[in-house]
C-alpha cells in the first residue's frame, strides 16, 4: 500500500532510499515546475542571512487566534504556557459540545438542516484550533530541551549548498531511553547511513540529496519516532504488569528496521489493511514471561501491531504531520516542492534532519494523548 500526502496535496510513493550519494530520479506523482530555485540564504552566518534558530522561527505558523495567542505565551510568559493551552481545549470543547447540542435538539424541525451545518462547520473550526495547539505543545517540548527545529528549506539553501549547524544530536537523542536511543542510531544508519561512532571526517563528507528525496526521509522519521514511542509506552505497559496474570501471546516476529526502512509499503499516512484495527495480538492468561528488553520486544510484534503502533490516532495528529513537512520542504505559498533540485550536504546534516525528525514523533504522540484528555480527537 503506497505512502501518500493527501492533505490536498497530489500523492506519491516513498521510494528506495539507498546509502550514500543519492541521484537517482523517482517518479513521485507530484507536478514539478522546473523553473530554478531562488534560494535565500545560508545556514553558515551570511549577513544576509535568515536561516536563524530561534524564537518561533519554525517552518510552520499558527493559522488560528488560538495557535498565535499560544506562540505568544510560549515567547513571552512559559511558565503559563501549558495551563494557556489547556484553557484553549477546554473552551473549544464547550463550543464543540453546544454545537452538537443544538444540532441534536433540533431533529426534525425545520431548522434541523441549518443547526448540522452549523456543527459542522464548528468541528472544522474546532481541528485547525487543535491542530495549532498540538503543534505549540511540540514546539514547547523541543524548547525543553533547548532545541530549535530546523527553519523552512529554501531559508538554508545557499548556491545548492545545505548545512545545519548547530546539530544538538545530544539534546535530540536525550529524550529517548538508552535503549530506545539504540533503535533511533540503527533506523539513522537504515536510512542515512550514518553509524553512532562516526569520526568528524565522515560525517562531515559531503552527499547529494534530492528535496523530495529528503522530505521522505524526514516524513518517515516522524513516523518511526511516533512508532517508537507508543512502542516503549506499551512496553512499559508489559513491564508494569510483569507480576499479574496477563500476558501477550506470540506473535510472528516481523524485523522492525526492515518494516521502517523507506523501501517497504507497510508504513503509511493513515493507511492499513484494517485501518480500525486495535489488536494486540492473542492474549492468554498463563504464566507471564520476563519483558524482553525493548529491541527484542519490538521484534515480536506482528505486522498489525506496527502499523497500530505506526498509524497517528487521530485525523489531527495526521494532517499536523502533512502540513508540517510540506511548510518544511515546500513553496512557502503553495506547500508544494516546485523544484526538485539537487542539494549538497554532509552526513551530520541529515543525521540532524532524521533526529529532529524522531523527535518530532515522539513529541507529536505525547501532544496527542496531552490533548485528547480534555478534547475528544477524531479517530483516524
Amino acid at each position: 500500500m503506497d505512502c501518500c500526502l493527501f492533505y490536498g496535496r497530489p500523492s506519491f510513493s516513498f521510494a528506495t532510499l539507498s546509502t550514500g550519494t543519492l541521484r537517482r530520479p523517482i517518479d513521485c506523482g507530484l507536478r514539478f515546475d522546473r523553473r530554478p530555485l531562488i534560494v535565500l540564504a545560508s545556514a553558515s552566518g551570511s549577513s544576509a542571512s535568515k536561516c536563524e534558530f530561534g524564537g518561533l522561527n519554525a517552518p510552520l505558523e499558527p493559522r488560528t487566534p488560538a495557535g498565535r495567542l499560544l506562540s505568544g505565551v510560549l515567547l513571552d510568559d512559559r511558565g503559563r504556557f501549558q495551563f494557556a493551552a489547556r484553557e484553549q481545549l477546554e473552551m473549544l470543547a464547550a463550543e464543540r459540545d453546544e454545537a452538537d447540542a443544538r444540532m441534536r435538539l433540533s431533529l426534525g424541525s425545520d431548522e434541523a438542516c441549518l443547526h448540522r451545518r452549523i456543527a459542522g462547520l464548528k468541528r472544522d473550526e474546532c481541528r485547525d484550533v487543535v491542530e495549532d495547539v498540538m503543534y505549540m505543545l511540540i514546539y514547547y517540548k523541543f524548547s525543553e530541551i533547548g532545541v530549535y527545529p530546523v527553519p523552512r528549506i529554501s531559508q538554508c539553501v545557499y548556491n545548492g549548498r545545505l548545512e545545519i549547524w548547530p546539530s544538538r544530536d545530544w539534546e535530540l537523542e536525550s529524550i529517548h531511553s538508552i535503549e530506545a536511543v539504540e533503535m533511533v542510531r540503527e533506523h539513522l544508519n537504515d536510512v542515512v547511513g550514518v553509524r553512532a561512532n562516526s569520526n568528524v571526517t565522515e560525517s562531515w563528507a559531503i552527499t547529494e540529496i534530492e528535496r523530495l528525496r529528503l522530505c521522505k526521509l524526514y516524513a518517515a522519521s516522524v513516523l518511526y519516532g511516533y512508532f517508537l514511542k507508543s512502542a516503549s509506552l506499551r512496553h512499559s505497559l508489559e513491564c508494569g504488569l510483569y507480576h499479574s496474570n496477563f500476558n501477550i501471546g506470540d506473535c510472528t516476529h516481523v524485523p522492525v528496521s526492515e518494516t521502517f526502512s523507506l523501501e517497504s509499503k507497510l508504513v503509511a499516512f493513515g493507511h492499513s489493511s484494517n485501518p480500525r484495527s486495535t489488536s494486540v495480538g492473542q492474549v492468554s492468561y498463563g504464566p507471564v514471561k520476563r519483558p524482553k528488553n525493548l529491541k527484542h520486544y519490538l521484534m515480536g510484534f506482528d505486522r498489525e501491531t506496527i502499523q497500530m503502533c505506526a498509524r497517528p490516532k487521530s485525523t489531527e495528529a495526521l494532517n499536523l504531520i502533512e502540513r508540517y513537512t510540506c511548510a518544511l520542504f515546500g513553496d512557502k505559498k503553495t506547500g508544494l516542492i516546485e523544484s526538485n533540485e539537487i542539494i549538497s550536504t554532509s552526513f551530520a546534516s541529515l543525521k540532524r534532519f532524521v533526529l529532529e525528525a524522531v523527535a518530532f514523533g515522539s513529541f507529536l504522540l505525547e501532544a496527542e494523548n496531552c490533548v485528547n484528555d480534555v478534547y475528544m480527537l477524531e479517530e483516524n
